[in-house]
């Protein structure tokens, strides 16, 4: 119970901080904020994280949130390229809609600099298991090509949404990304589908 009490709090933070850093700036928010936002104190805000900057590194959780949240409306009939399309779609949309290009570029920043942990490509995060699930279940029912591994698609795909990602910061966020993943997206999992 104290874990999961302890990691609703990091999360509180962590949303709060995202939320706030989109309203009002990354620059323009204090910790203070934060913590106001987050119903939290000021020692639970220092038990996590060393300061403001150290929040950097948690995008990677408000999108294994939406994750989260997106499980329960995944159509059980769908097949895995559909739903795949489907899960890259709503991210795009909340990213569209509530983290700003300036954020997203310093997250993946801090990503290439990173000598130790990198987040994005965590294999314990909600993504990459909700990934190797609708994967396993469109190899259990022949949808993809024979001779590729699971682990394969789940690679190429992951990386396709970050090269999506870097270009979109790279171009500063001049195209609607929602409406080029909407366009490409499908295209590139077509290469998978087995060949009738």
């Amino acid at each position: 119970m104290a874990k999961r009490n302890s990691r609703n709090t990091r999360g509180r933070i962590i949303s709060a901080a995202w939320k706030l850093f989109y309203e009002q700036g990354y620059d323009g928010t204090t910790v203070e904020d934060i913590v106001f936002e987050s119903g939290t104190s000021k020692g639970s805000f220092y038990h996590y994280f060393d300061g403001k900057d150290a929040l950097m590194g948690t995008l990677a959780y408000v999108f294994d949130e939406k994750y989260e949240d997106l499980m329960p409306t995944l159509d059980p009939e769908k097949g895995a390229i559909e739903t795949l399309a489907y899960i890259n779609h709503e991210l795009y949309v909340m990213i569209e809609s509530s983290v700003s290009i300036d954020l997203l570029t310093r997250l993946l920043s801090t990503q290439l600099l990173a000598r130790g942990e990198k987040h994005l490509l965590d294999r314990s995060r909600v993504y990459f298991r909700l990934l190797k699930k609708i994967v396993r279940q469109g190899a259990e029912r022949g949808e993809f090509r024979p001779g590729l591994a699971q682990e394969e698609i789940v690679r190429a795909f992951a990386m396709w949404e970050r090269a999506q990602l870097y270009d979109w910061c790279l171009c500063g966020g001049d195209y609607s990304l929602v409406a080029y993943a909407e366009k490409m997206t499908p295209l590139f999992l077509e290469s998978f589908r087995v060949r009738e």
